[in-house]
C-alpha cells in the first residue's frame, strides 16, 4: 500500500539545510553503531553471584543470541568472569556457543526431539526435560546427563506432579530439577509464594540439586536460590535489577537535515505536523532494525550531545526523522544516541510500551557491532 501524499509544487528557496553542512565531513559512516560492554556483562554476572552463598552456583541465560549481544562474544566473557553452566533455546545456539566456550556445561531449554541427536551428541548438550515423552526419548536414545524441568504453576513447560511420581526414582543421570518462577518481577505477587511452596512439595526429599531462580528471582532472597541460578536480563542491564550496569549504546547517523515551515507535516500519515519553525533530521534505522513502529510520534526520544531530540513522524523500515530544532548543531553525520547514557534499554522499551527484552532481542544484523 503506497502511503505518498499529493505532490507539492517546487520552491525556489531550498529546503535542505546550509549546503556547507554536506561538506562537513567525509568519514562518518551510514551504518548505525551498536556498541557491547562485555566488561559490565561480566560485573553484572559477578554480581549477581555475589547474592547468593558460596555453594549457589550463578549460571547465565544466552538464547536469543545472548539477547542481541551475541552469543561467542558474551559467552567467553562469562567463562573468563567465573560462569561454568549456560542455558540457551536450541541446539544450534548451543553448537555456537560450544565453538566459543569449548569447556562450559550447556544446556537447551526447549528440550530434545530425536531429530536432534545428533547435534546434542556432536556438541556435547544437555537438554532440559520438558514433558514425559521429552524423558523417555532422551533415555531411550542418547541418554547422558540431562536437566529436568518441574511444573510449579506456570503451566508452560514441566512435569506435573502426577508425571514426576511416576518417574521415581529419577534417573541416575539427572544433574539438576527446575523450574520457572511466573511473577517473581513483582515482589508482592501471590503467585510467588505459591509457586515455591509447590516447588519445595514436589521436590521433598530429592537429592539431586535445584534450581527455581532467574534474575527477578535471585532479587526474591535466599528461599529461591537453592543450588544454581540461571540469570538473564539482569546480565544485560535490564530490569528489575537496579545495580546493573548499562551494557548497550546505539547510535545511528543523520543523513539529512531540512527546515520546515509550520503546517507541514513529517513521514507516513502525516502524523506530525510542525507547530513552529522547525529543524528535522532523518536517520538511518528503522524498525527493520529492532527500532519499533510503536516508537512513533509522540512515543520516544534520541539524544544528540546529551539533549533530547524528540521521534517526529512514523517510525518506518529504515529511517527515523526526529525534531531537532533545539539542536542547532546537527548535520549530516551527527550521532543521534537511542541507546547509552542518557537512556536505558528500560526507558526506550517503555516508550514503547514493551519489555527491555523484546528491545534487545530485535536489534537488527544492520549495526557497526563494537565491543569493549
Amino acid at each position: 500500500m503506497c502511503e505518498r501524499g499529493p505532490m507539492k509544487p517546487l520552491r525556489n528557496e531550498p529546503k535542505l539545510a546550509d549546503q556547507s553542512e554536506k561538506a562537513a565531513s567525509q568519514s562518518w559512516r551510514l551504518t548505525g553503531k551498536l556498541s557491547i560492554d562485555l566488561g559490565a556483562i561480566a560485573h553484572n554476572w559477578r554480581s549477581l553471584d555475589a547474592l547468593t552463598a558460596p555453594d549457589c552456583e550463578t549460571g547465565a541465560v544466552v538464547k536469543a543470541n545472548a539477547y542481541g549481544c551475541g552469543i561467542p562474544e558474551v559467552g567467553r566473557a562469562l567463562a573468563k568472569a567465573g560462569c561454568r553452566t549456560f542455558f540457551v533455546a536450541t541446539p544450534e545456539e548451543g553448537a555456537t556457543l560450544r565453538a566459543a566456550v569449548p569447556d562450559a556445561l550447556i544446556h537447551i531449554l526447549s528440550g530434545y526431539a530425536p531429530g536432534e541427536a545428533t547435534a546434542f551428541k556432536a556438541h556435547d548438550l544437555r537438554p532440559i526435560l520438558n514433558a514425559p515423552e521429552q524423558v523417555a526419548d532422551w533415555f531411550d536414545g542418547p541418554k547422558g546427563p540431562a536437566m529436568l524441568q518441574i511444573d510449579s504453576g506456570m503451566n508452560r513447560l514441566g512435569l506435573e506432579a502426577a508425571e514426576l511420581a511416576s518417574l521415581a526414582p529419577l534417573p541416575g543421570q539427572i544433574t539438576h530439577v527446575m523450574s520457572h518462577l511466573a511473577c517473581a518481577d513483582v515482589p508482592g505477587h501471590p503467585q510467588n509464594p505459591a509457586q515455591i511452596a509447590a516447588f519445595d512439595q514436589m521436590t521433598a526429599g530429592m537429592s539431586v540439586p535445584l534450581s527455581l531462580a532467574a534474575t527477578a528471582g535471585i532479587l526474591l532472597g535466599e528461599e529461591t536460590h537453592h543450588q544454581l541460578t540461571r540469570p538473564g536480563i539482569g546480565l544485560y542491564g535490564g530490569w528489575p535489577y537496579d545495580d546493573a550496569r548499562r551494557v548497550v549504546t546505539v547510535e545511528i547517523p543523520v543523513l539529512q537535515v531540512r527546515d520546515v515551515a509550520p503546517g507541514e507535516s513529517c513521514g507516513y500519515g502525516a502524523t506530525w505536523v510542525a507547530k513552529r519553525p522547525s529543524r528535522l533530521a532523518t536517520i538511518s534505522a528503522g524498525y527493520a532494525d529492532g527500532l519499533i513502529r510503536a516508537l512513533s510520534t509522540g512515543n520516544a526520544t534520541g539524544y544528540i550531545a546529551g539533549h533530547p531530540v524528540p521521534f517526529a513522524g512514523r517510525v518506518s523500515m529504515d529511517l527515523i526523522t526526529l525534531d531537532v530544532t533545539d539542536a542547532p548543531e546537527t548535520r549530516p553525520g551527527t550521532m543521534v544516541e537511542l541507546l547509552g547514557p542518557n537512556q536505558s534499554i528500560d526507558d526506550l522499551a517503555q516508550m514503547a510500551g514493551t519489555i527491555s527484552h523484546e528491545i534487545l532481542t530485535s536489534l537488527g544484523s544492520r549495526y557497526d557491532r563494537v565491543y569493549h
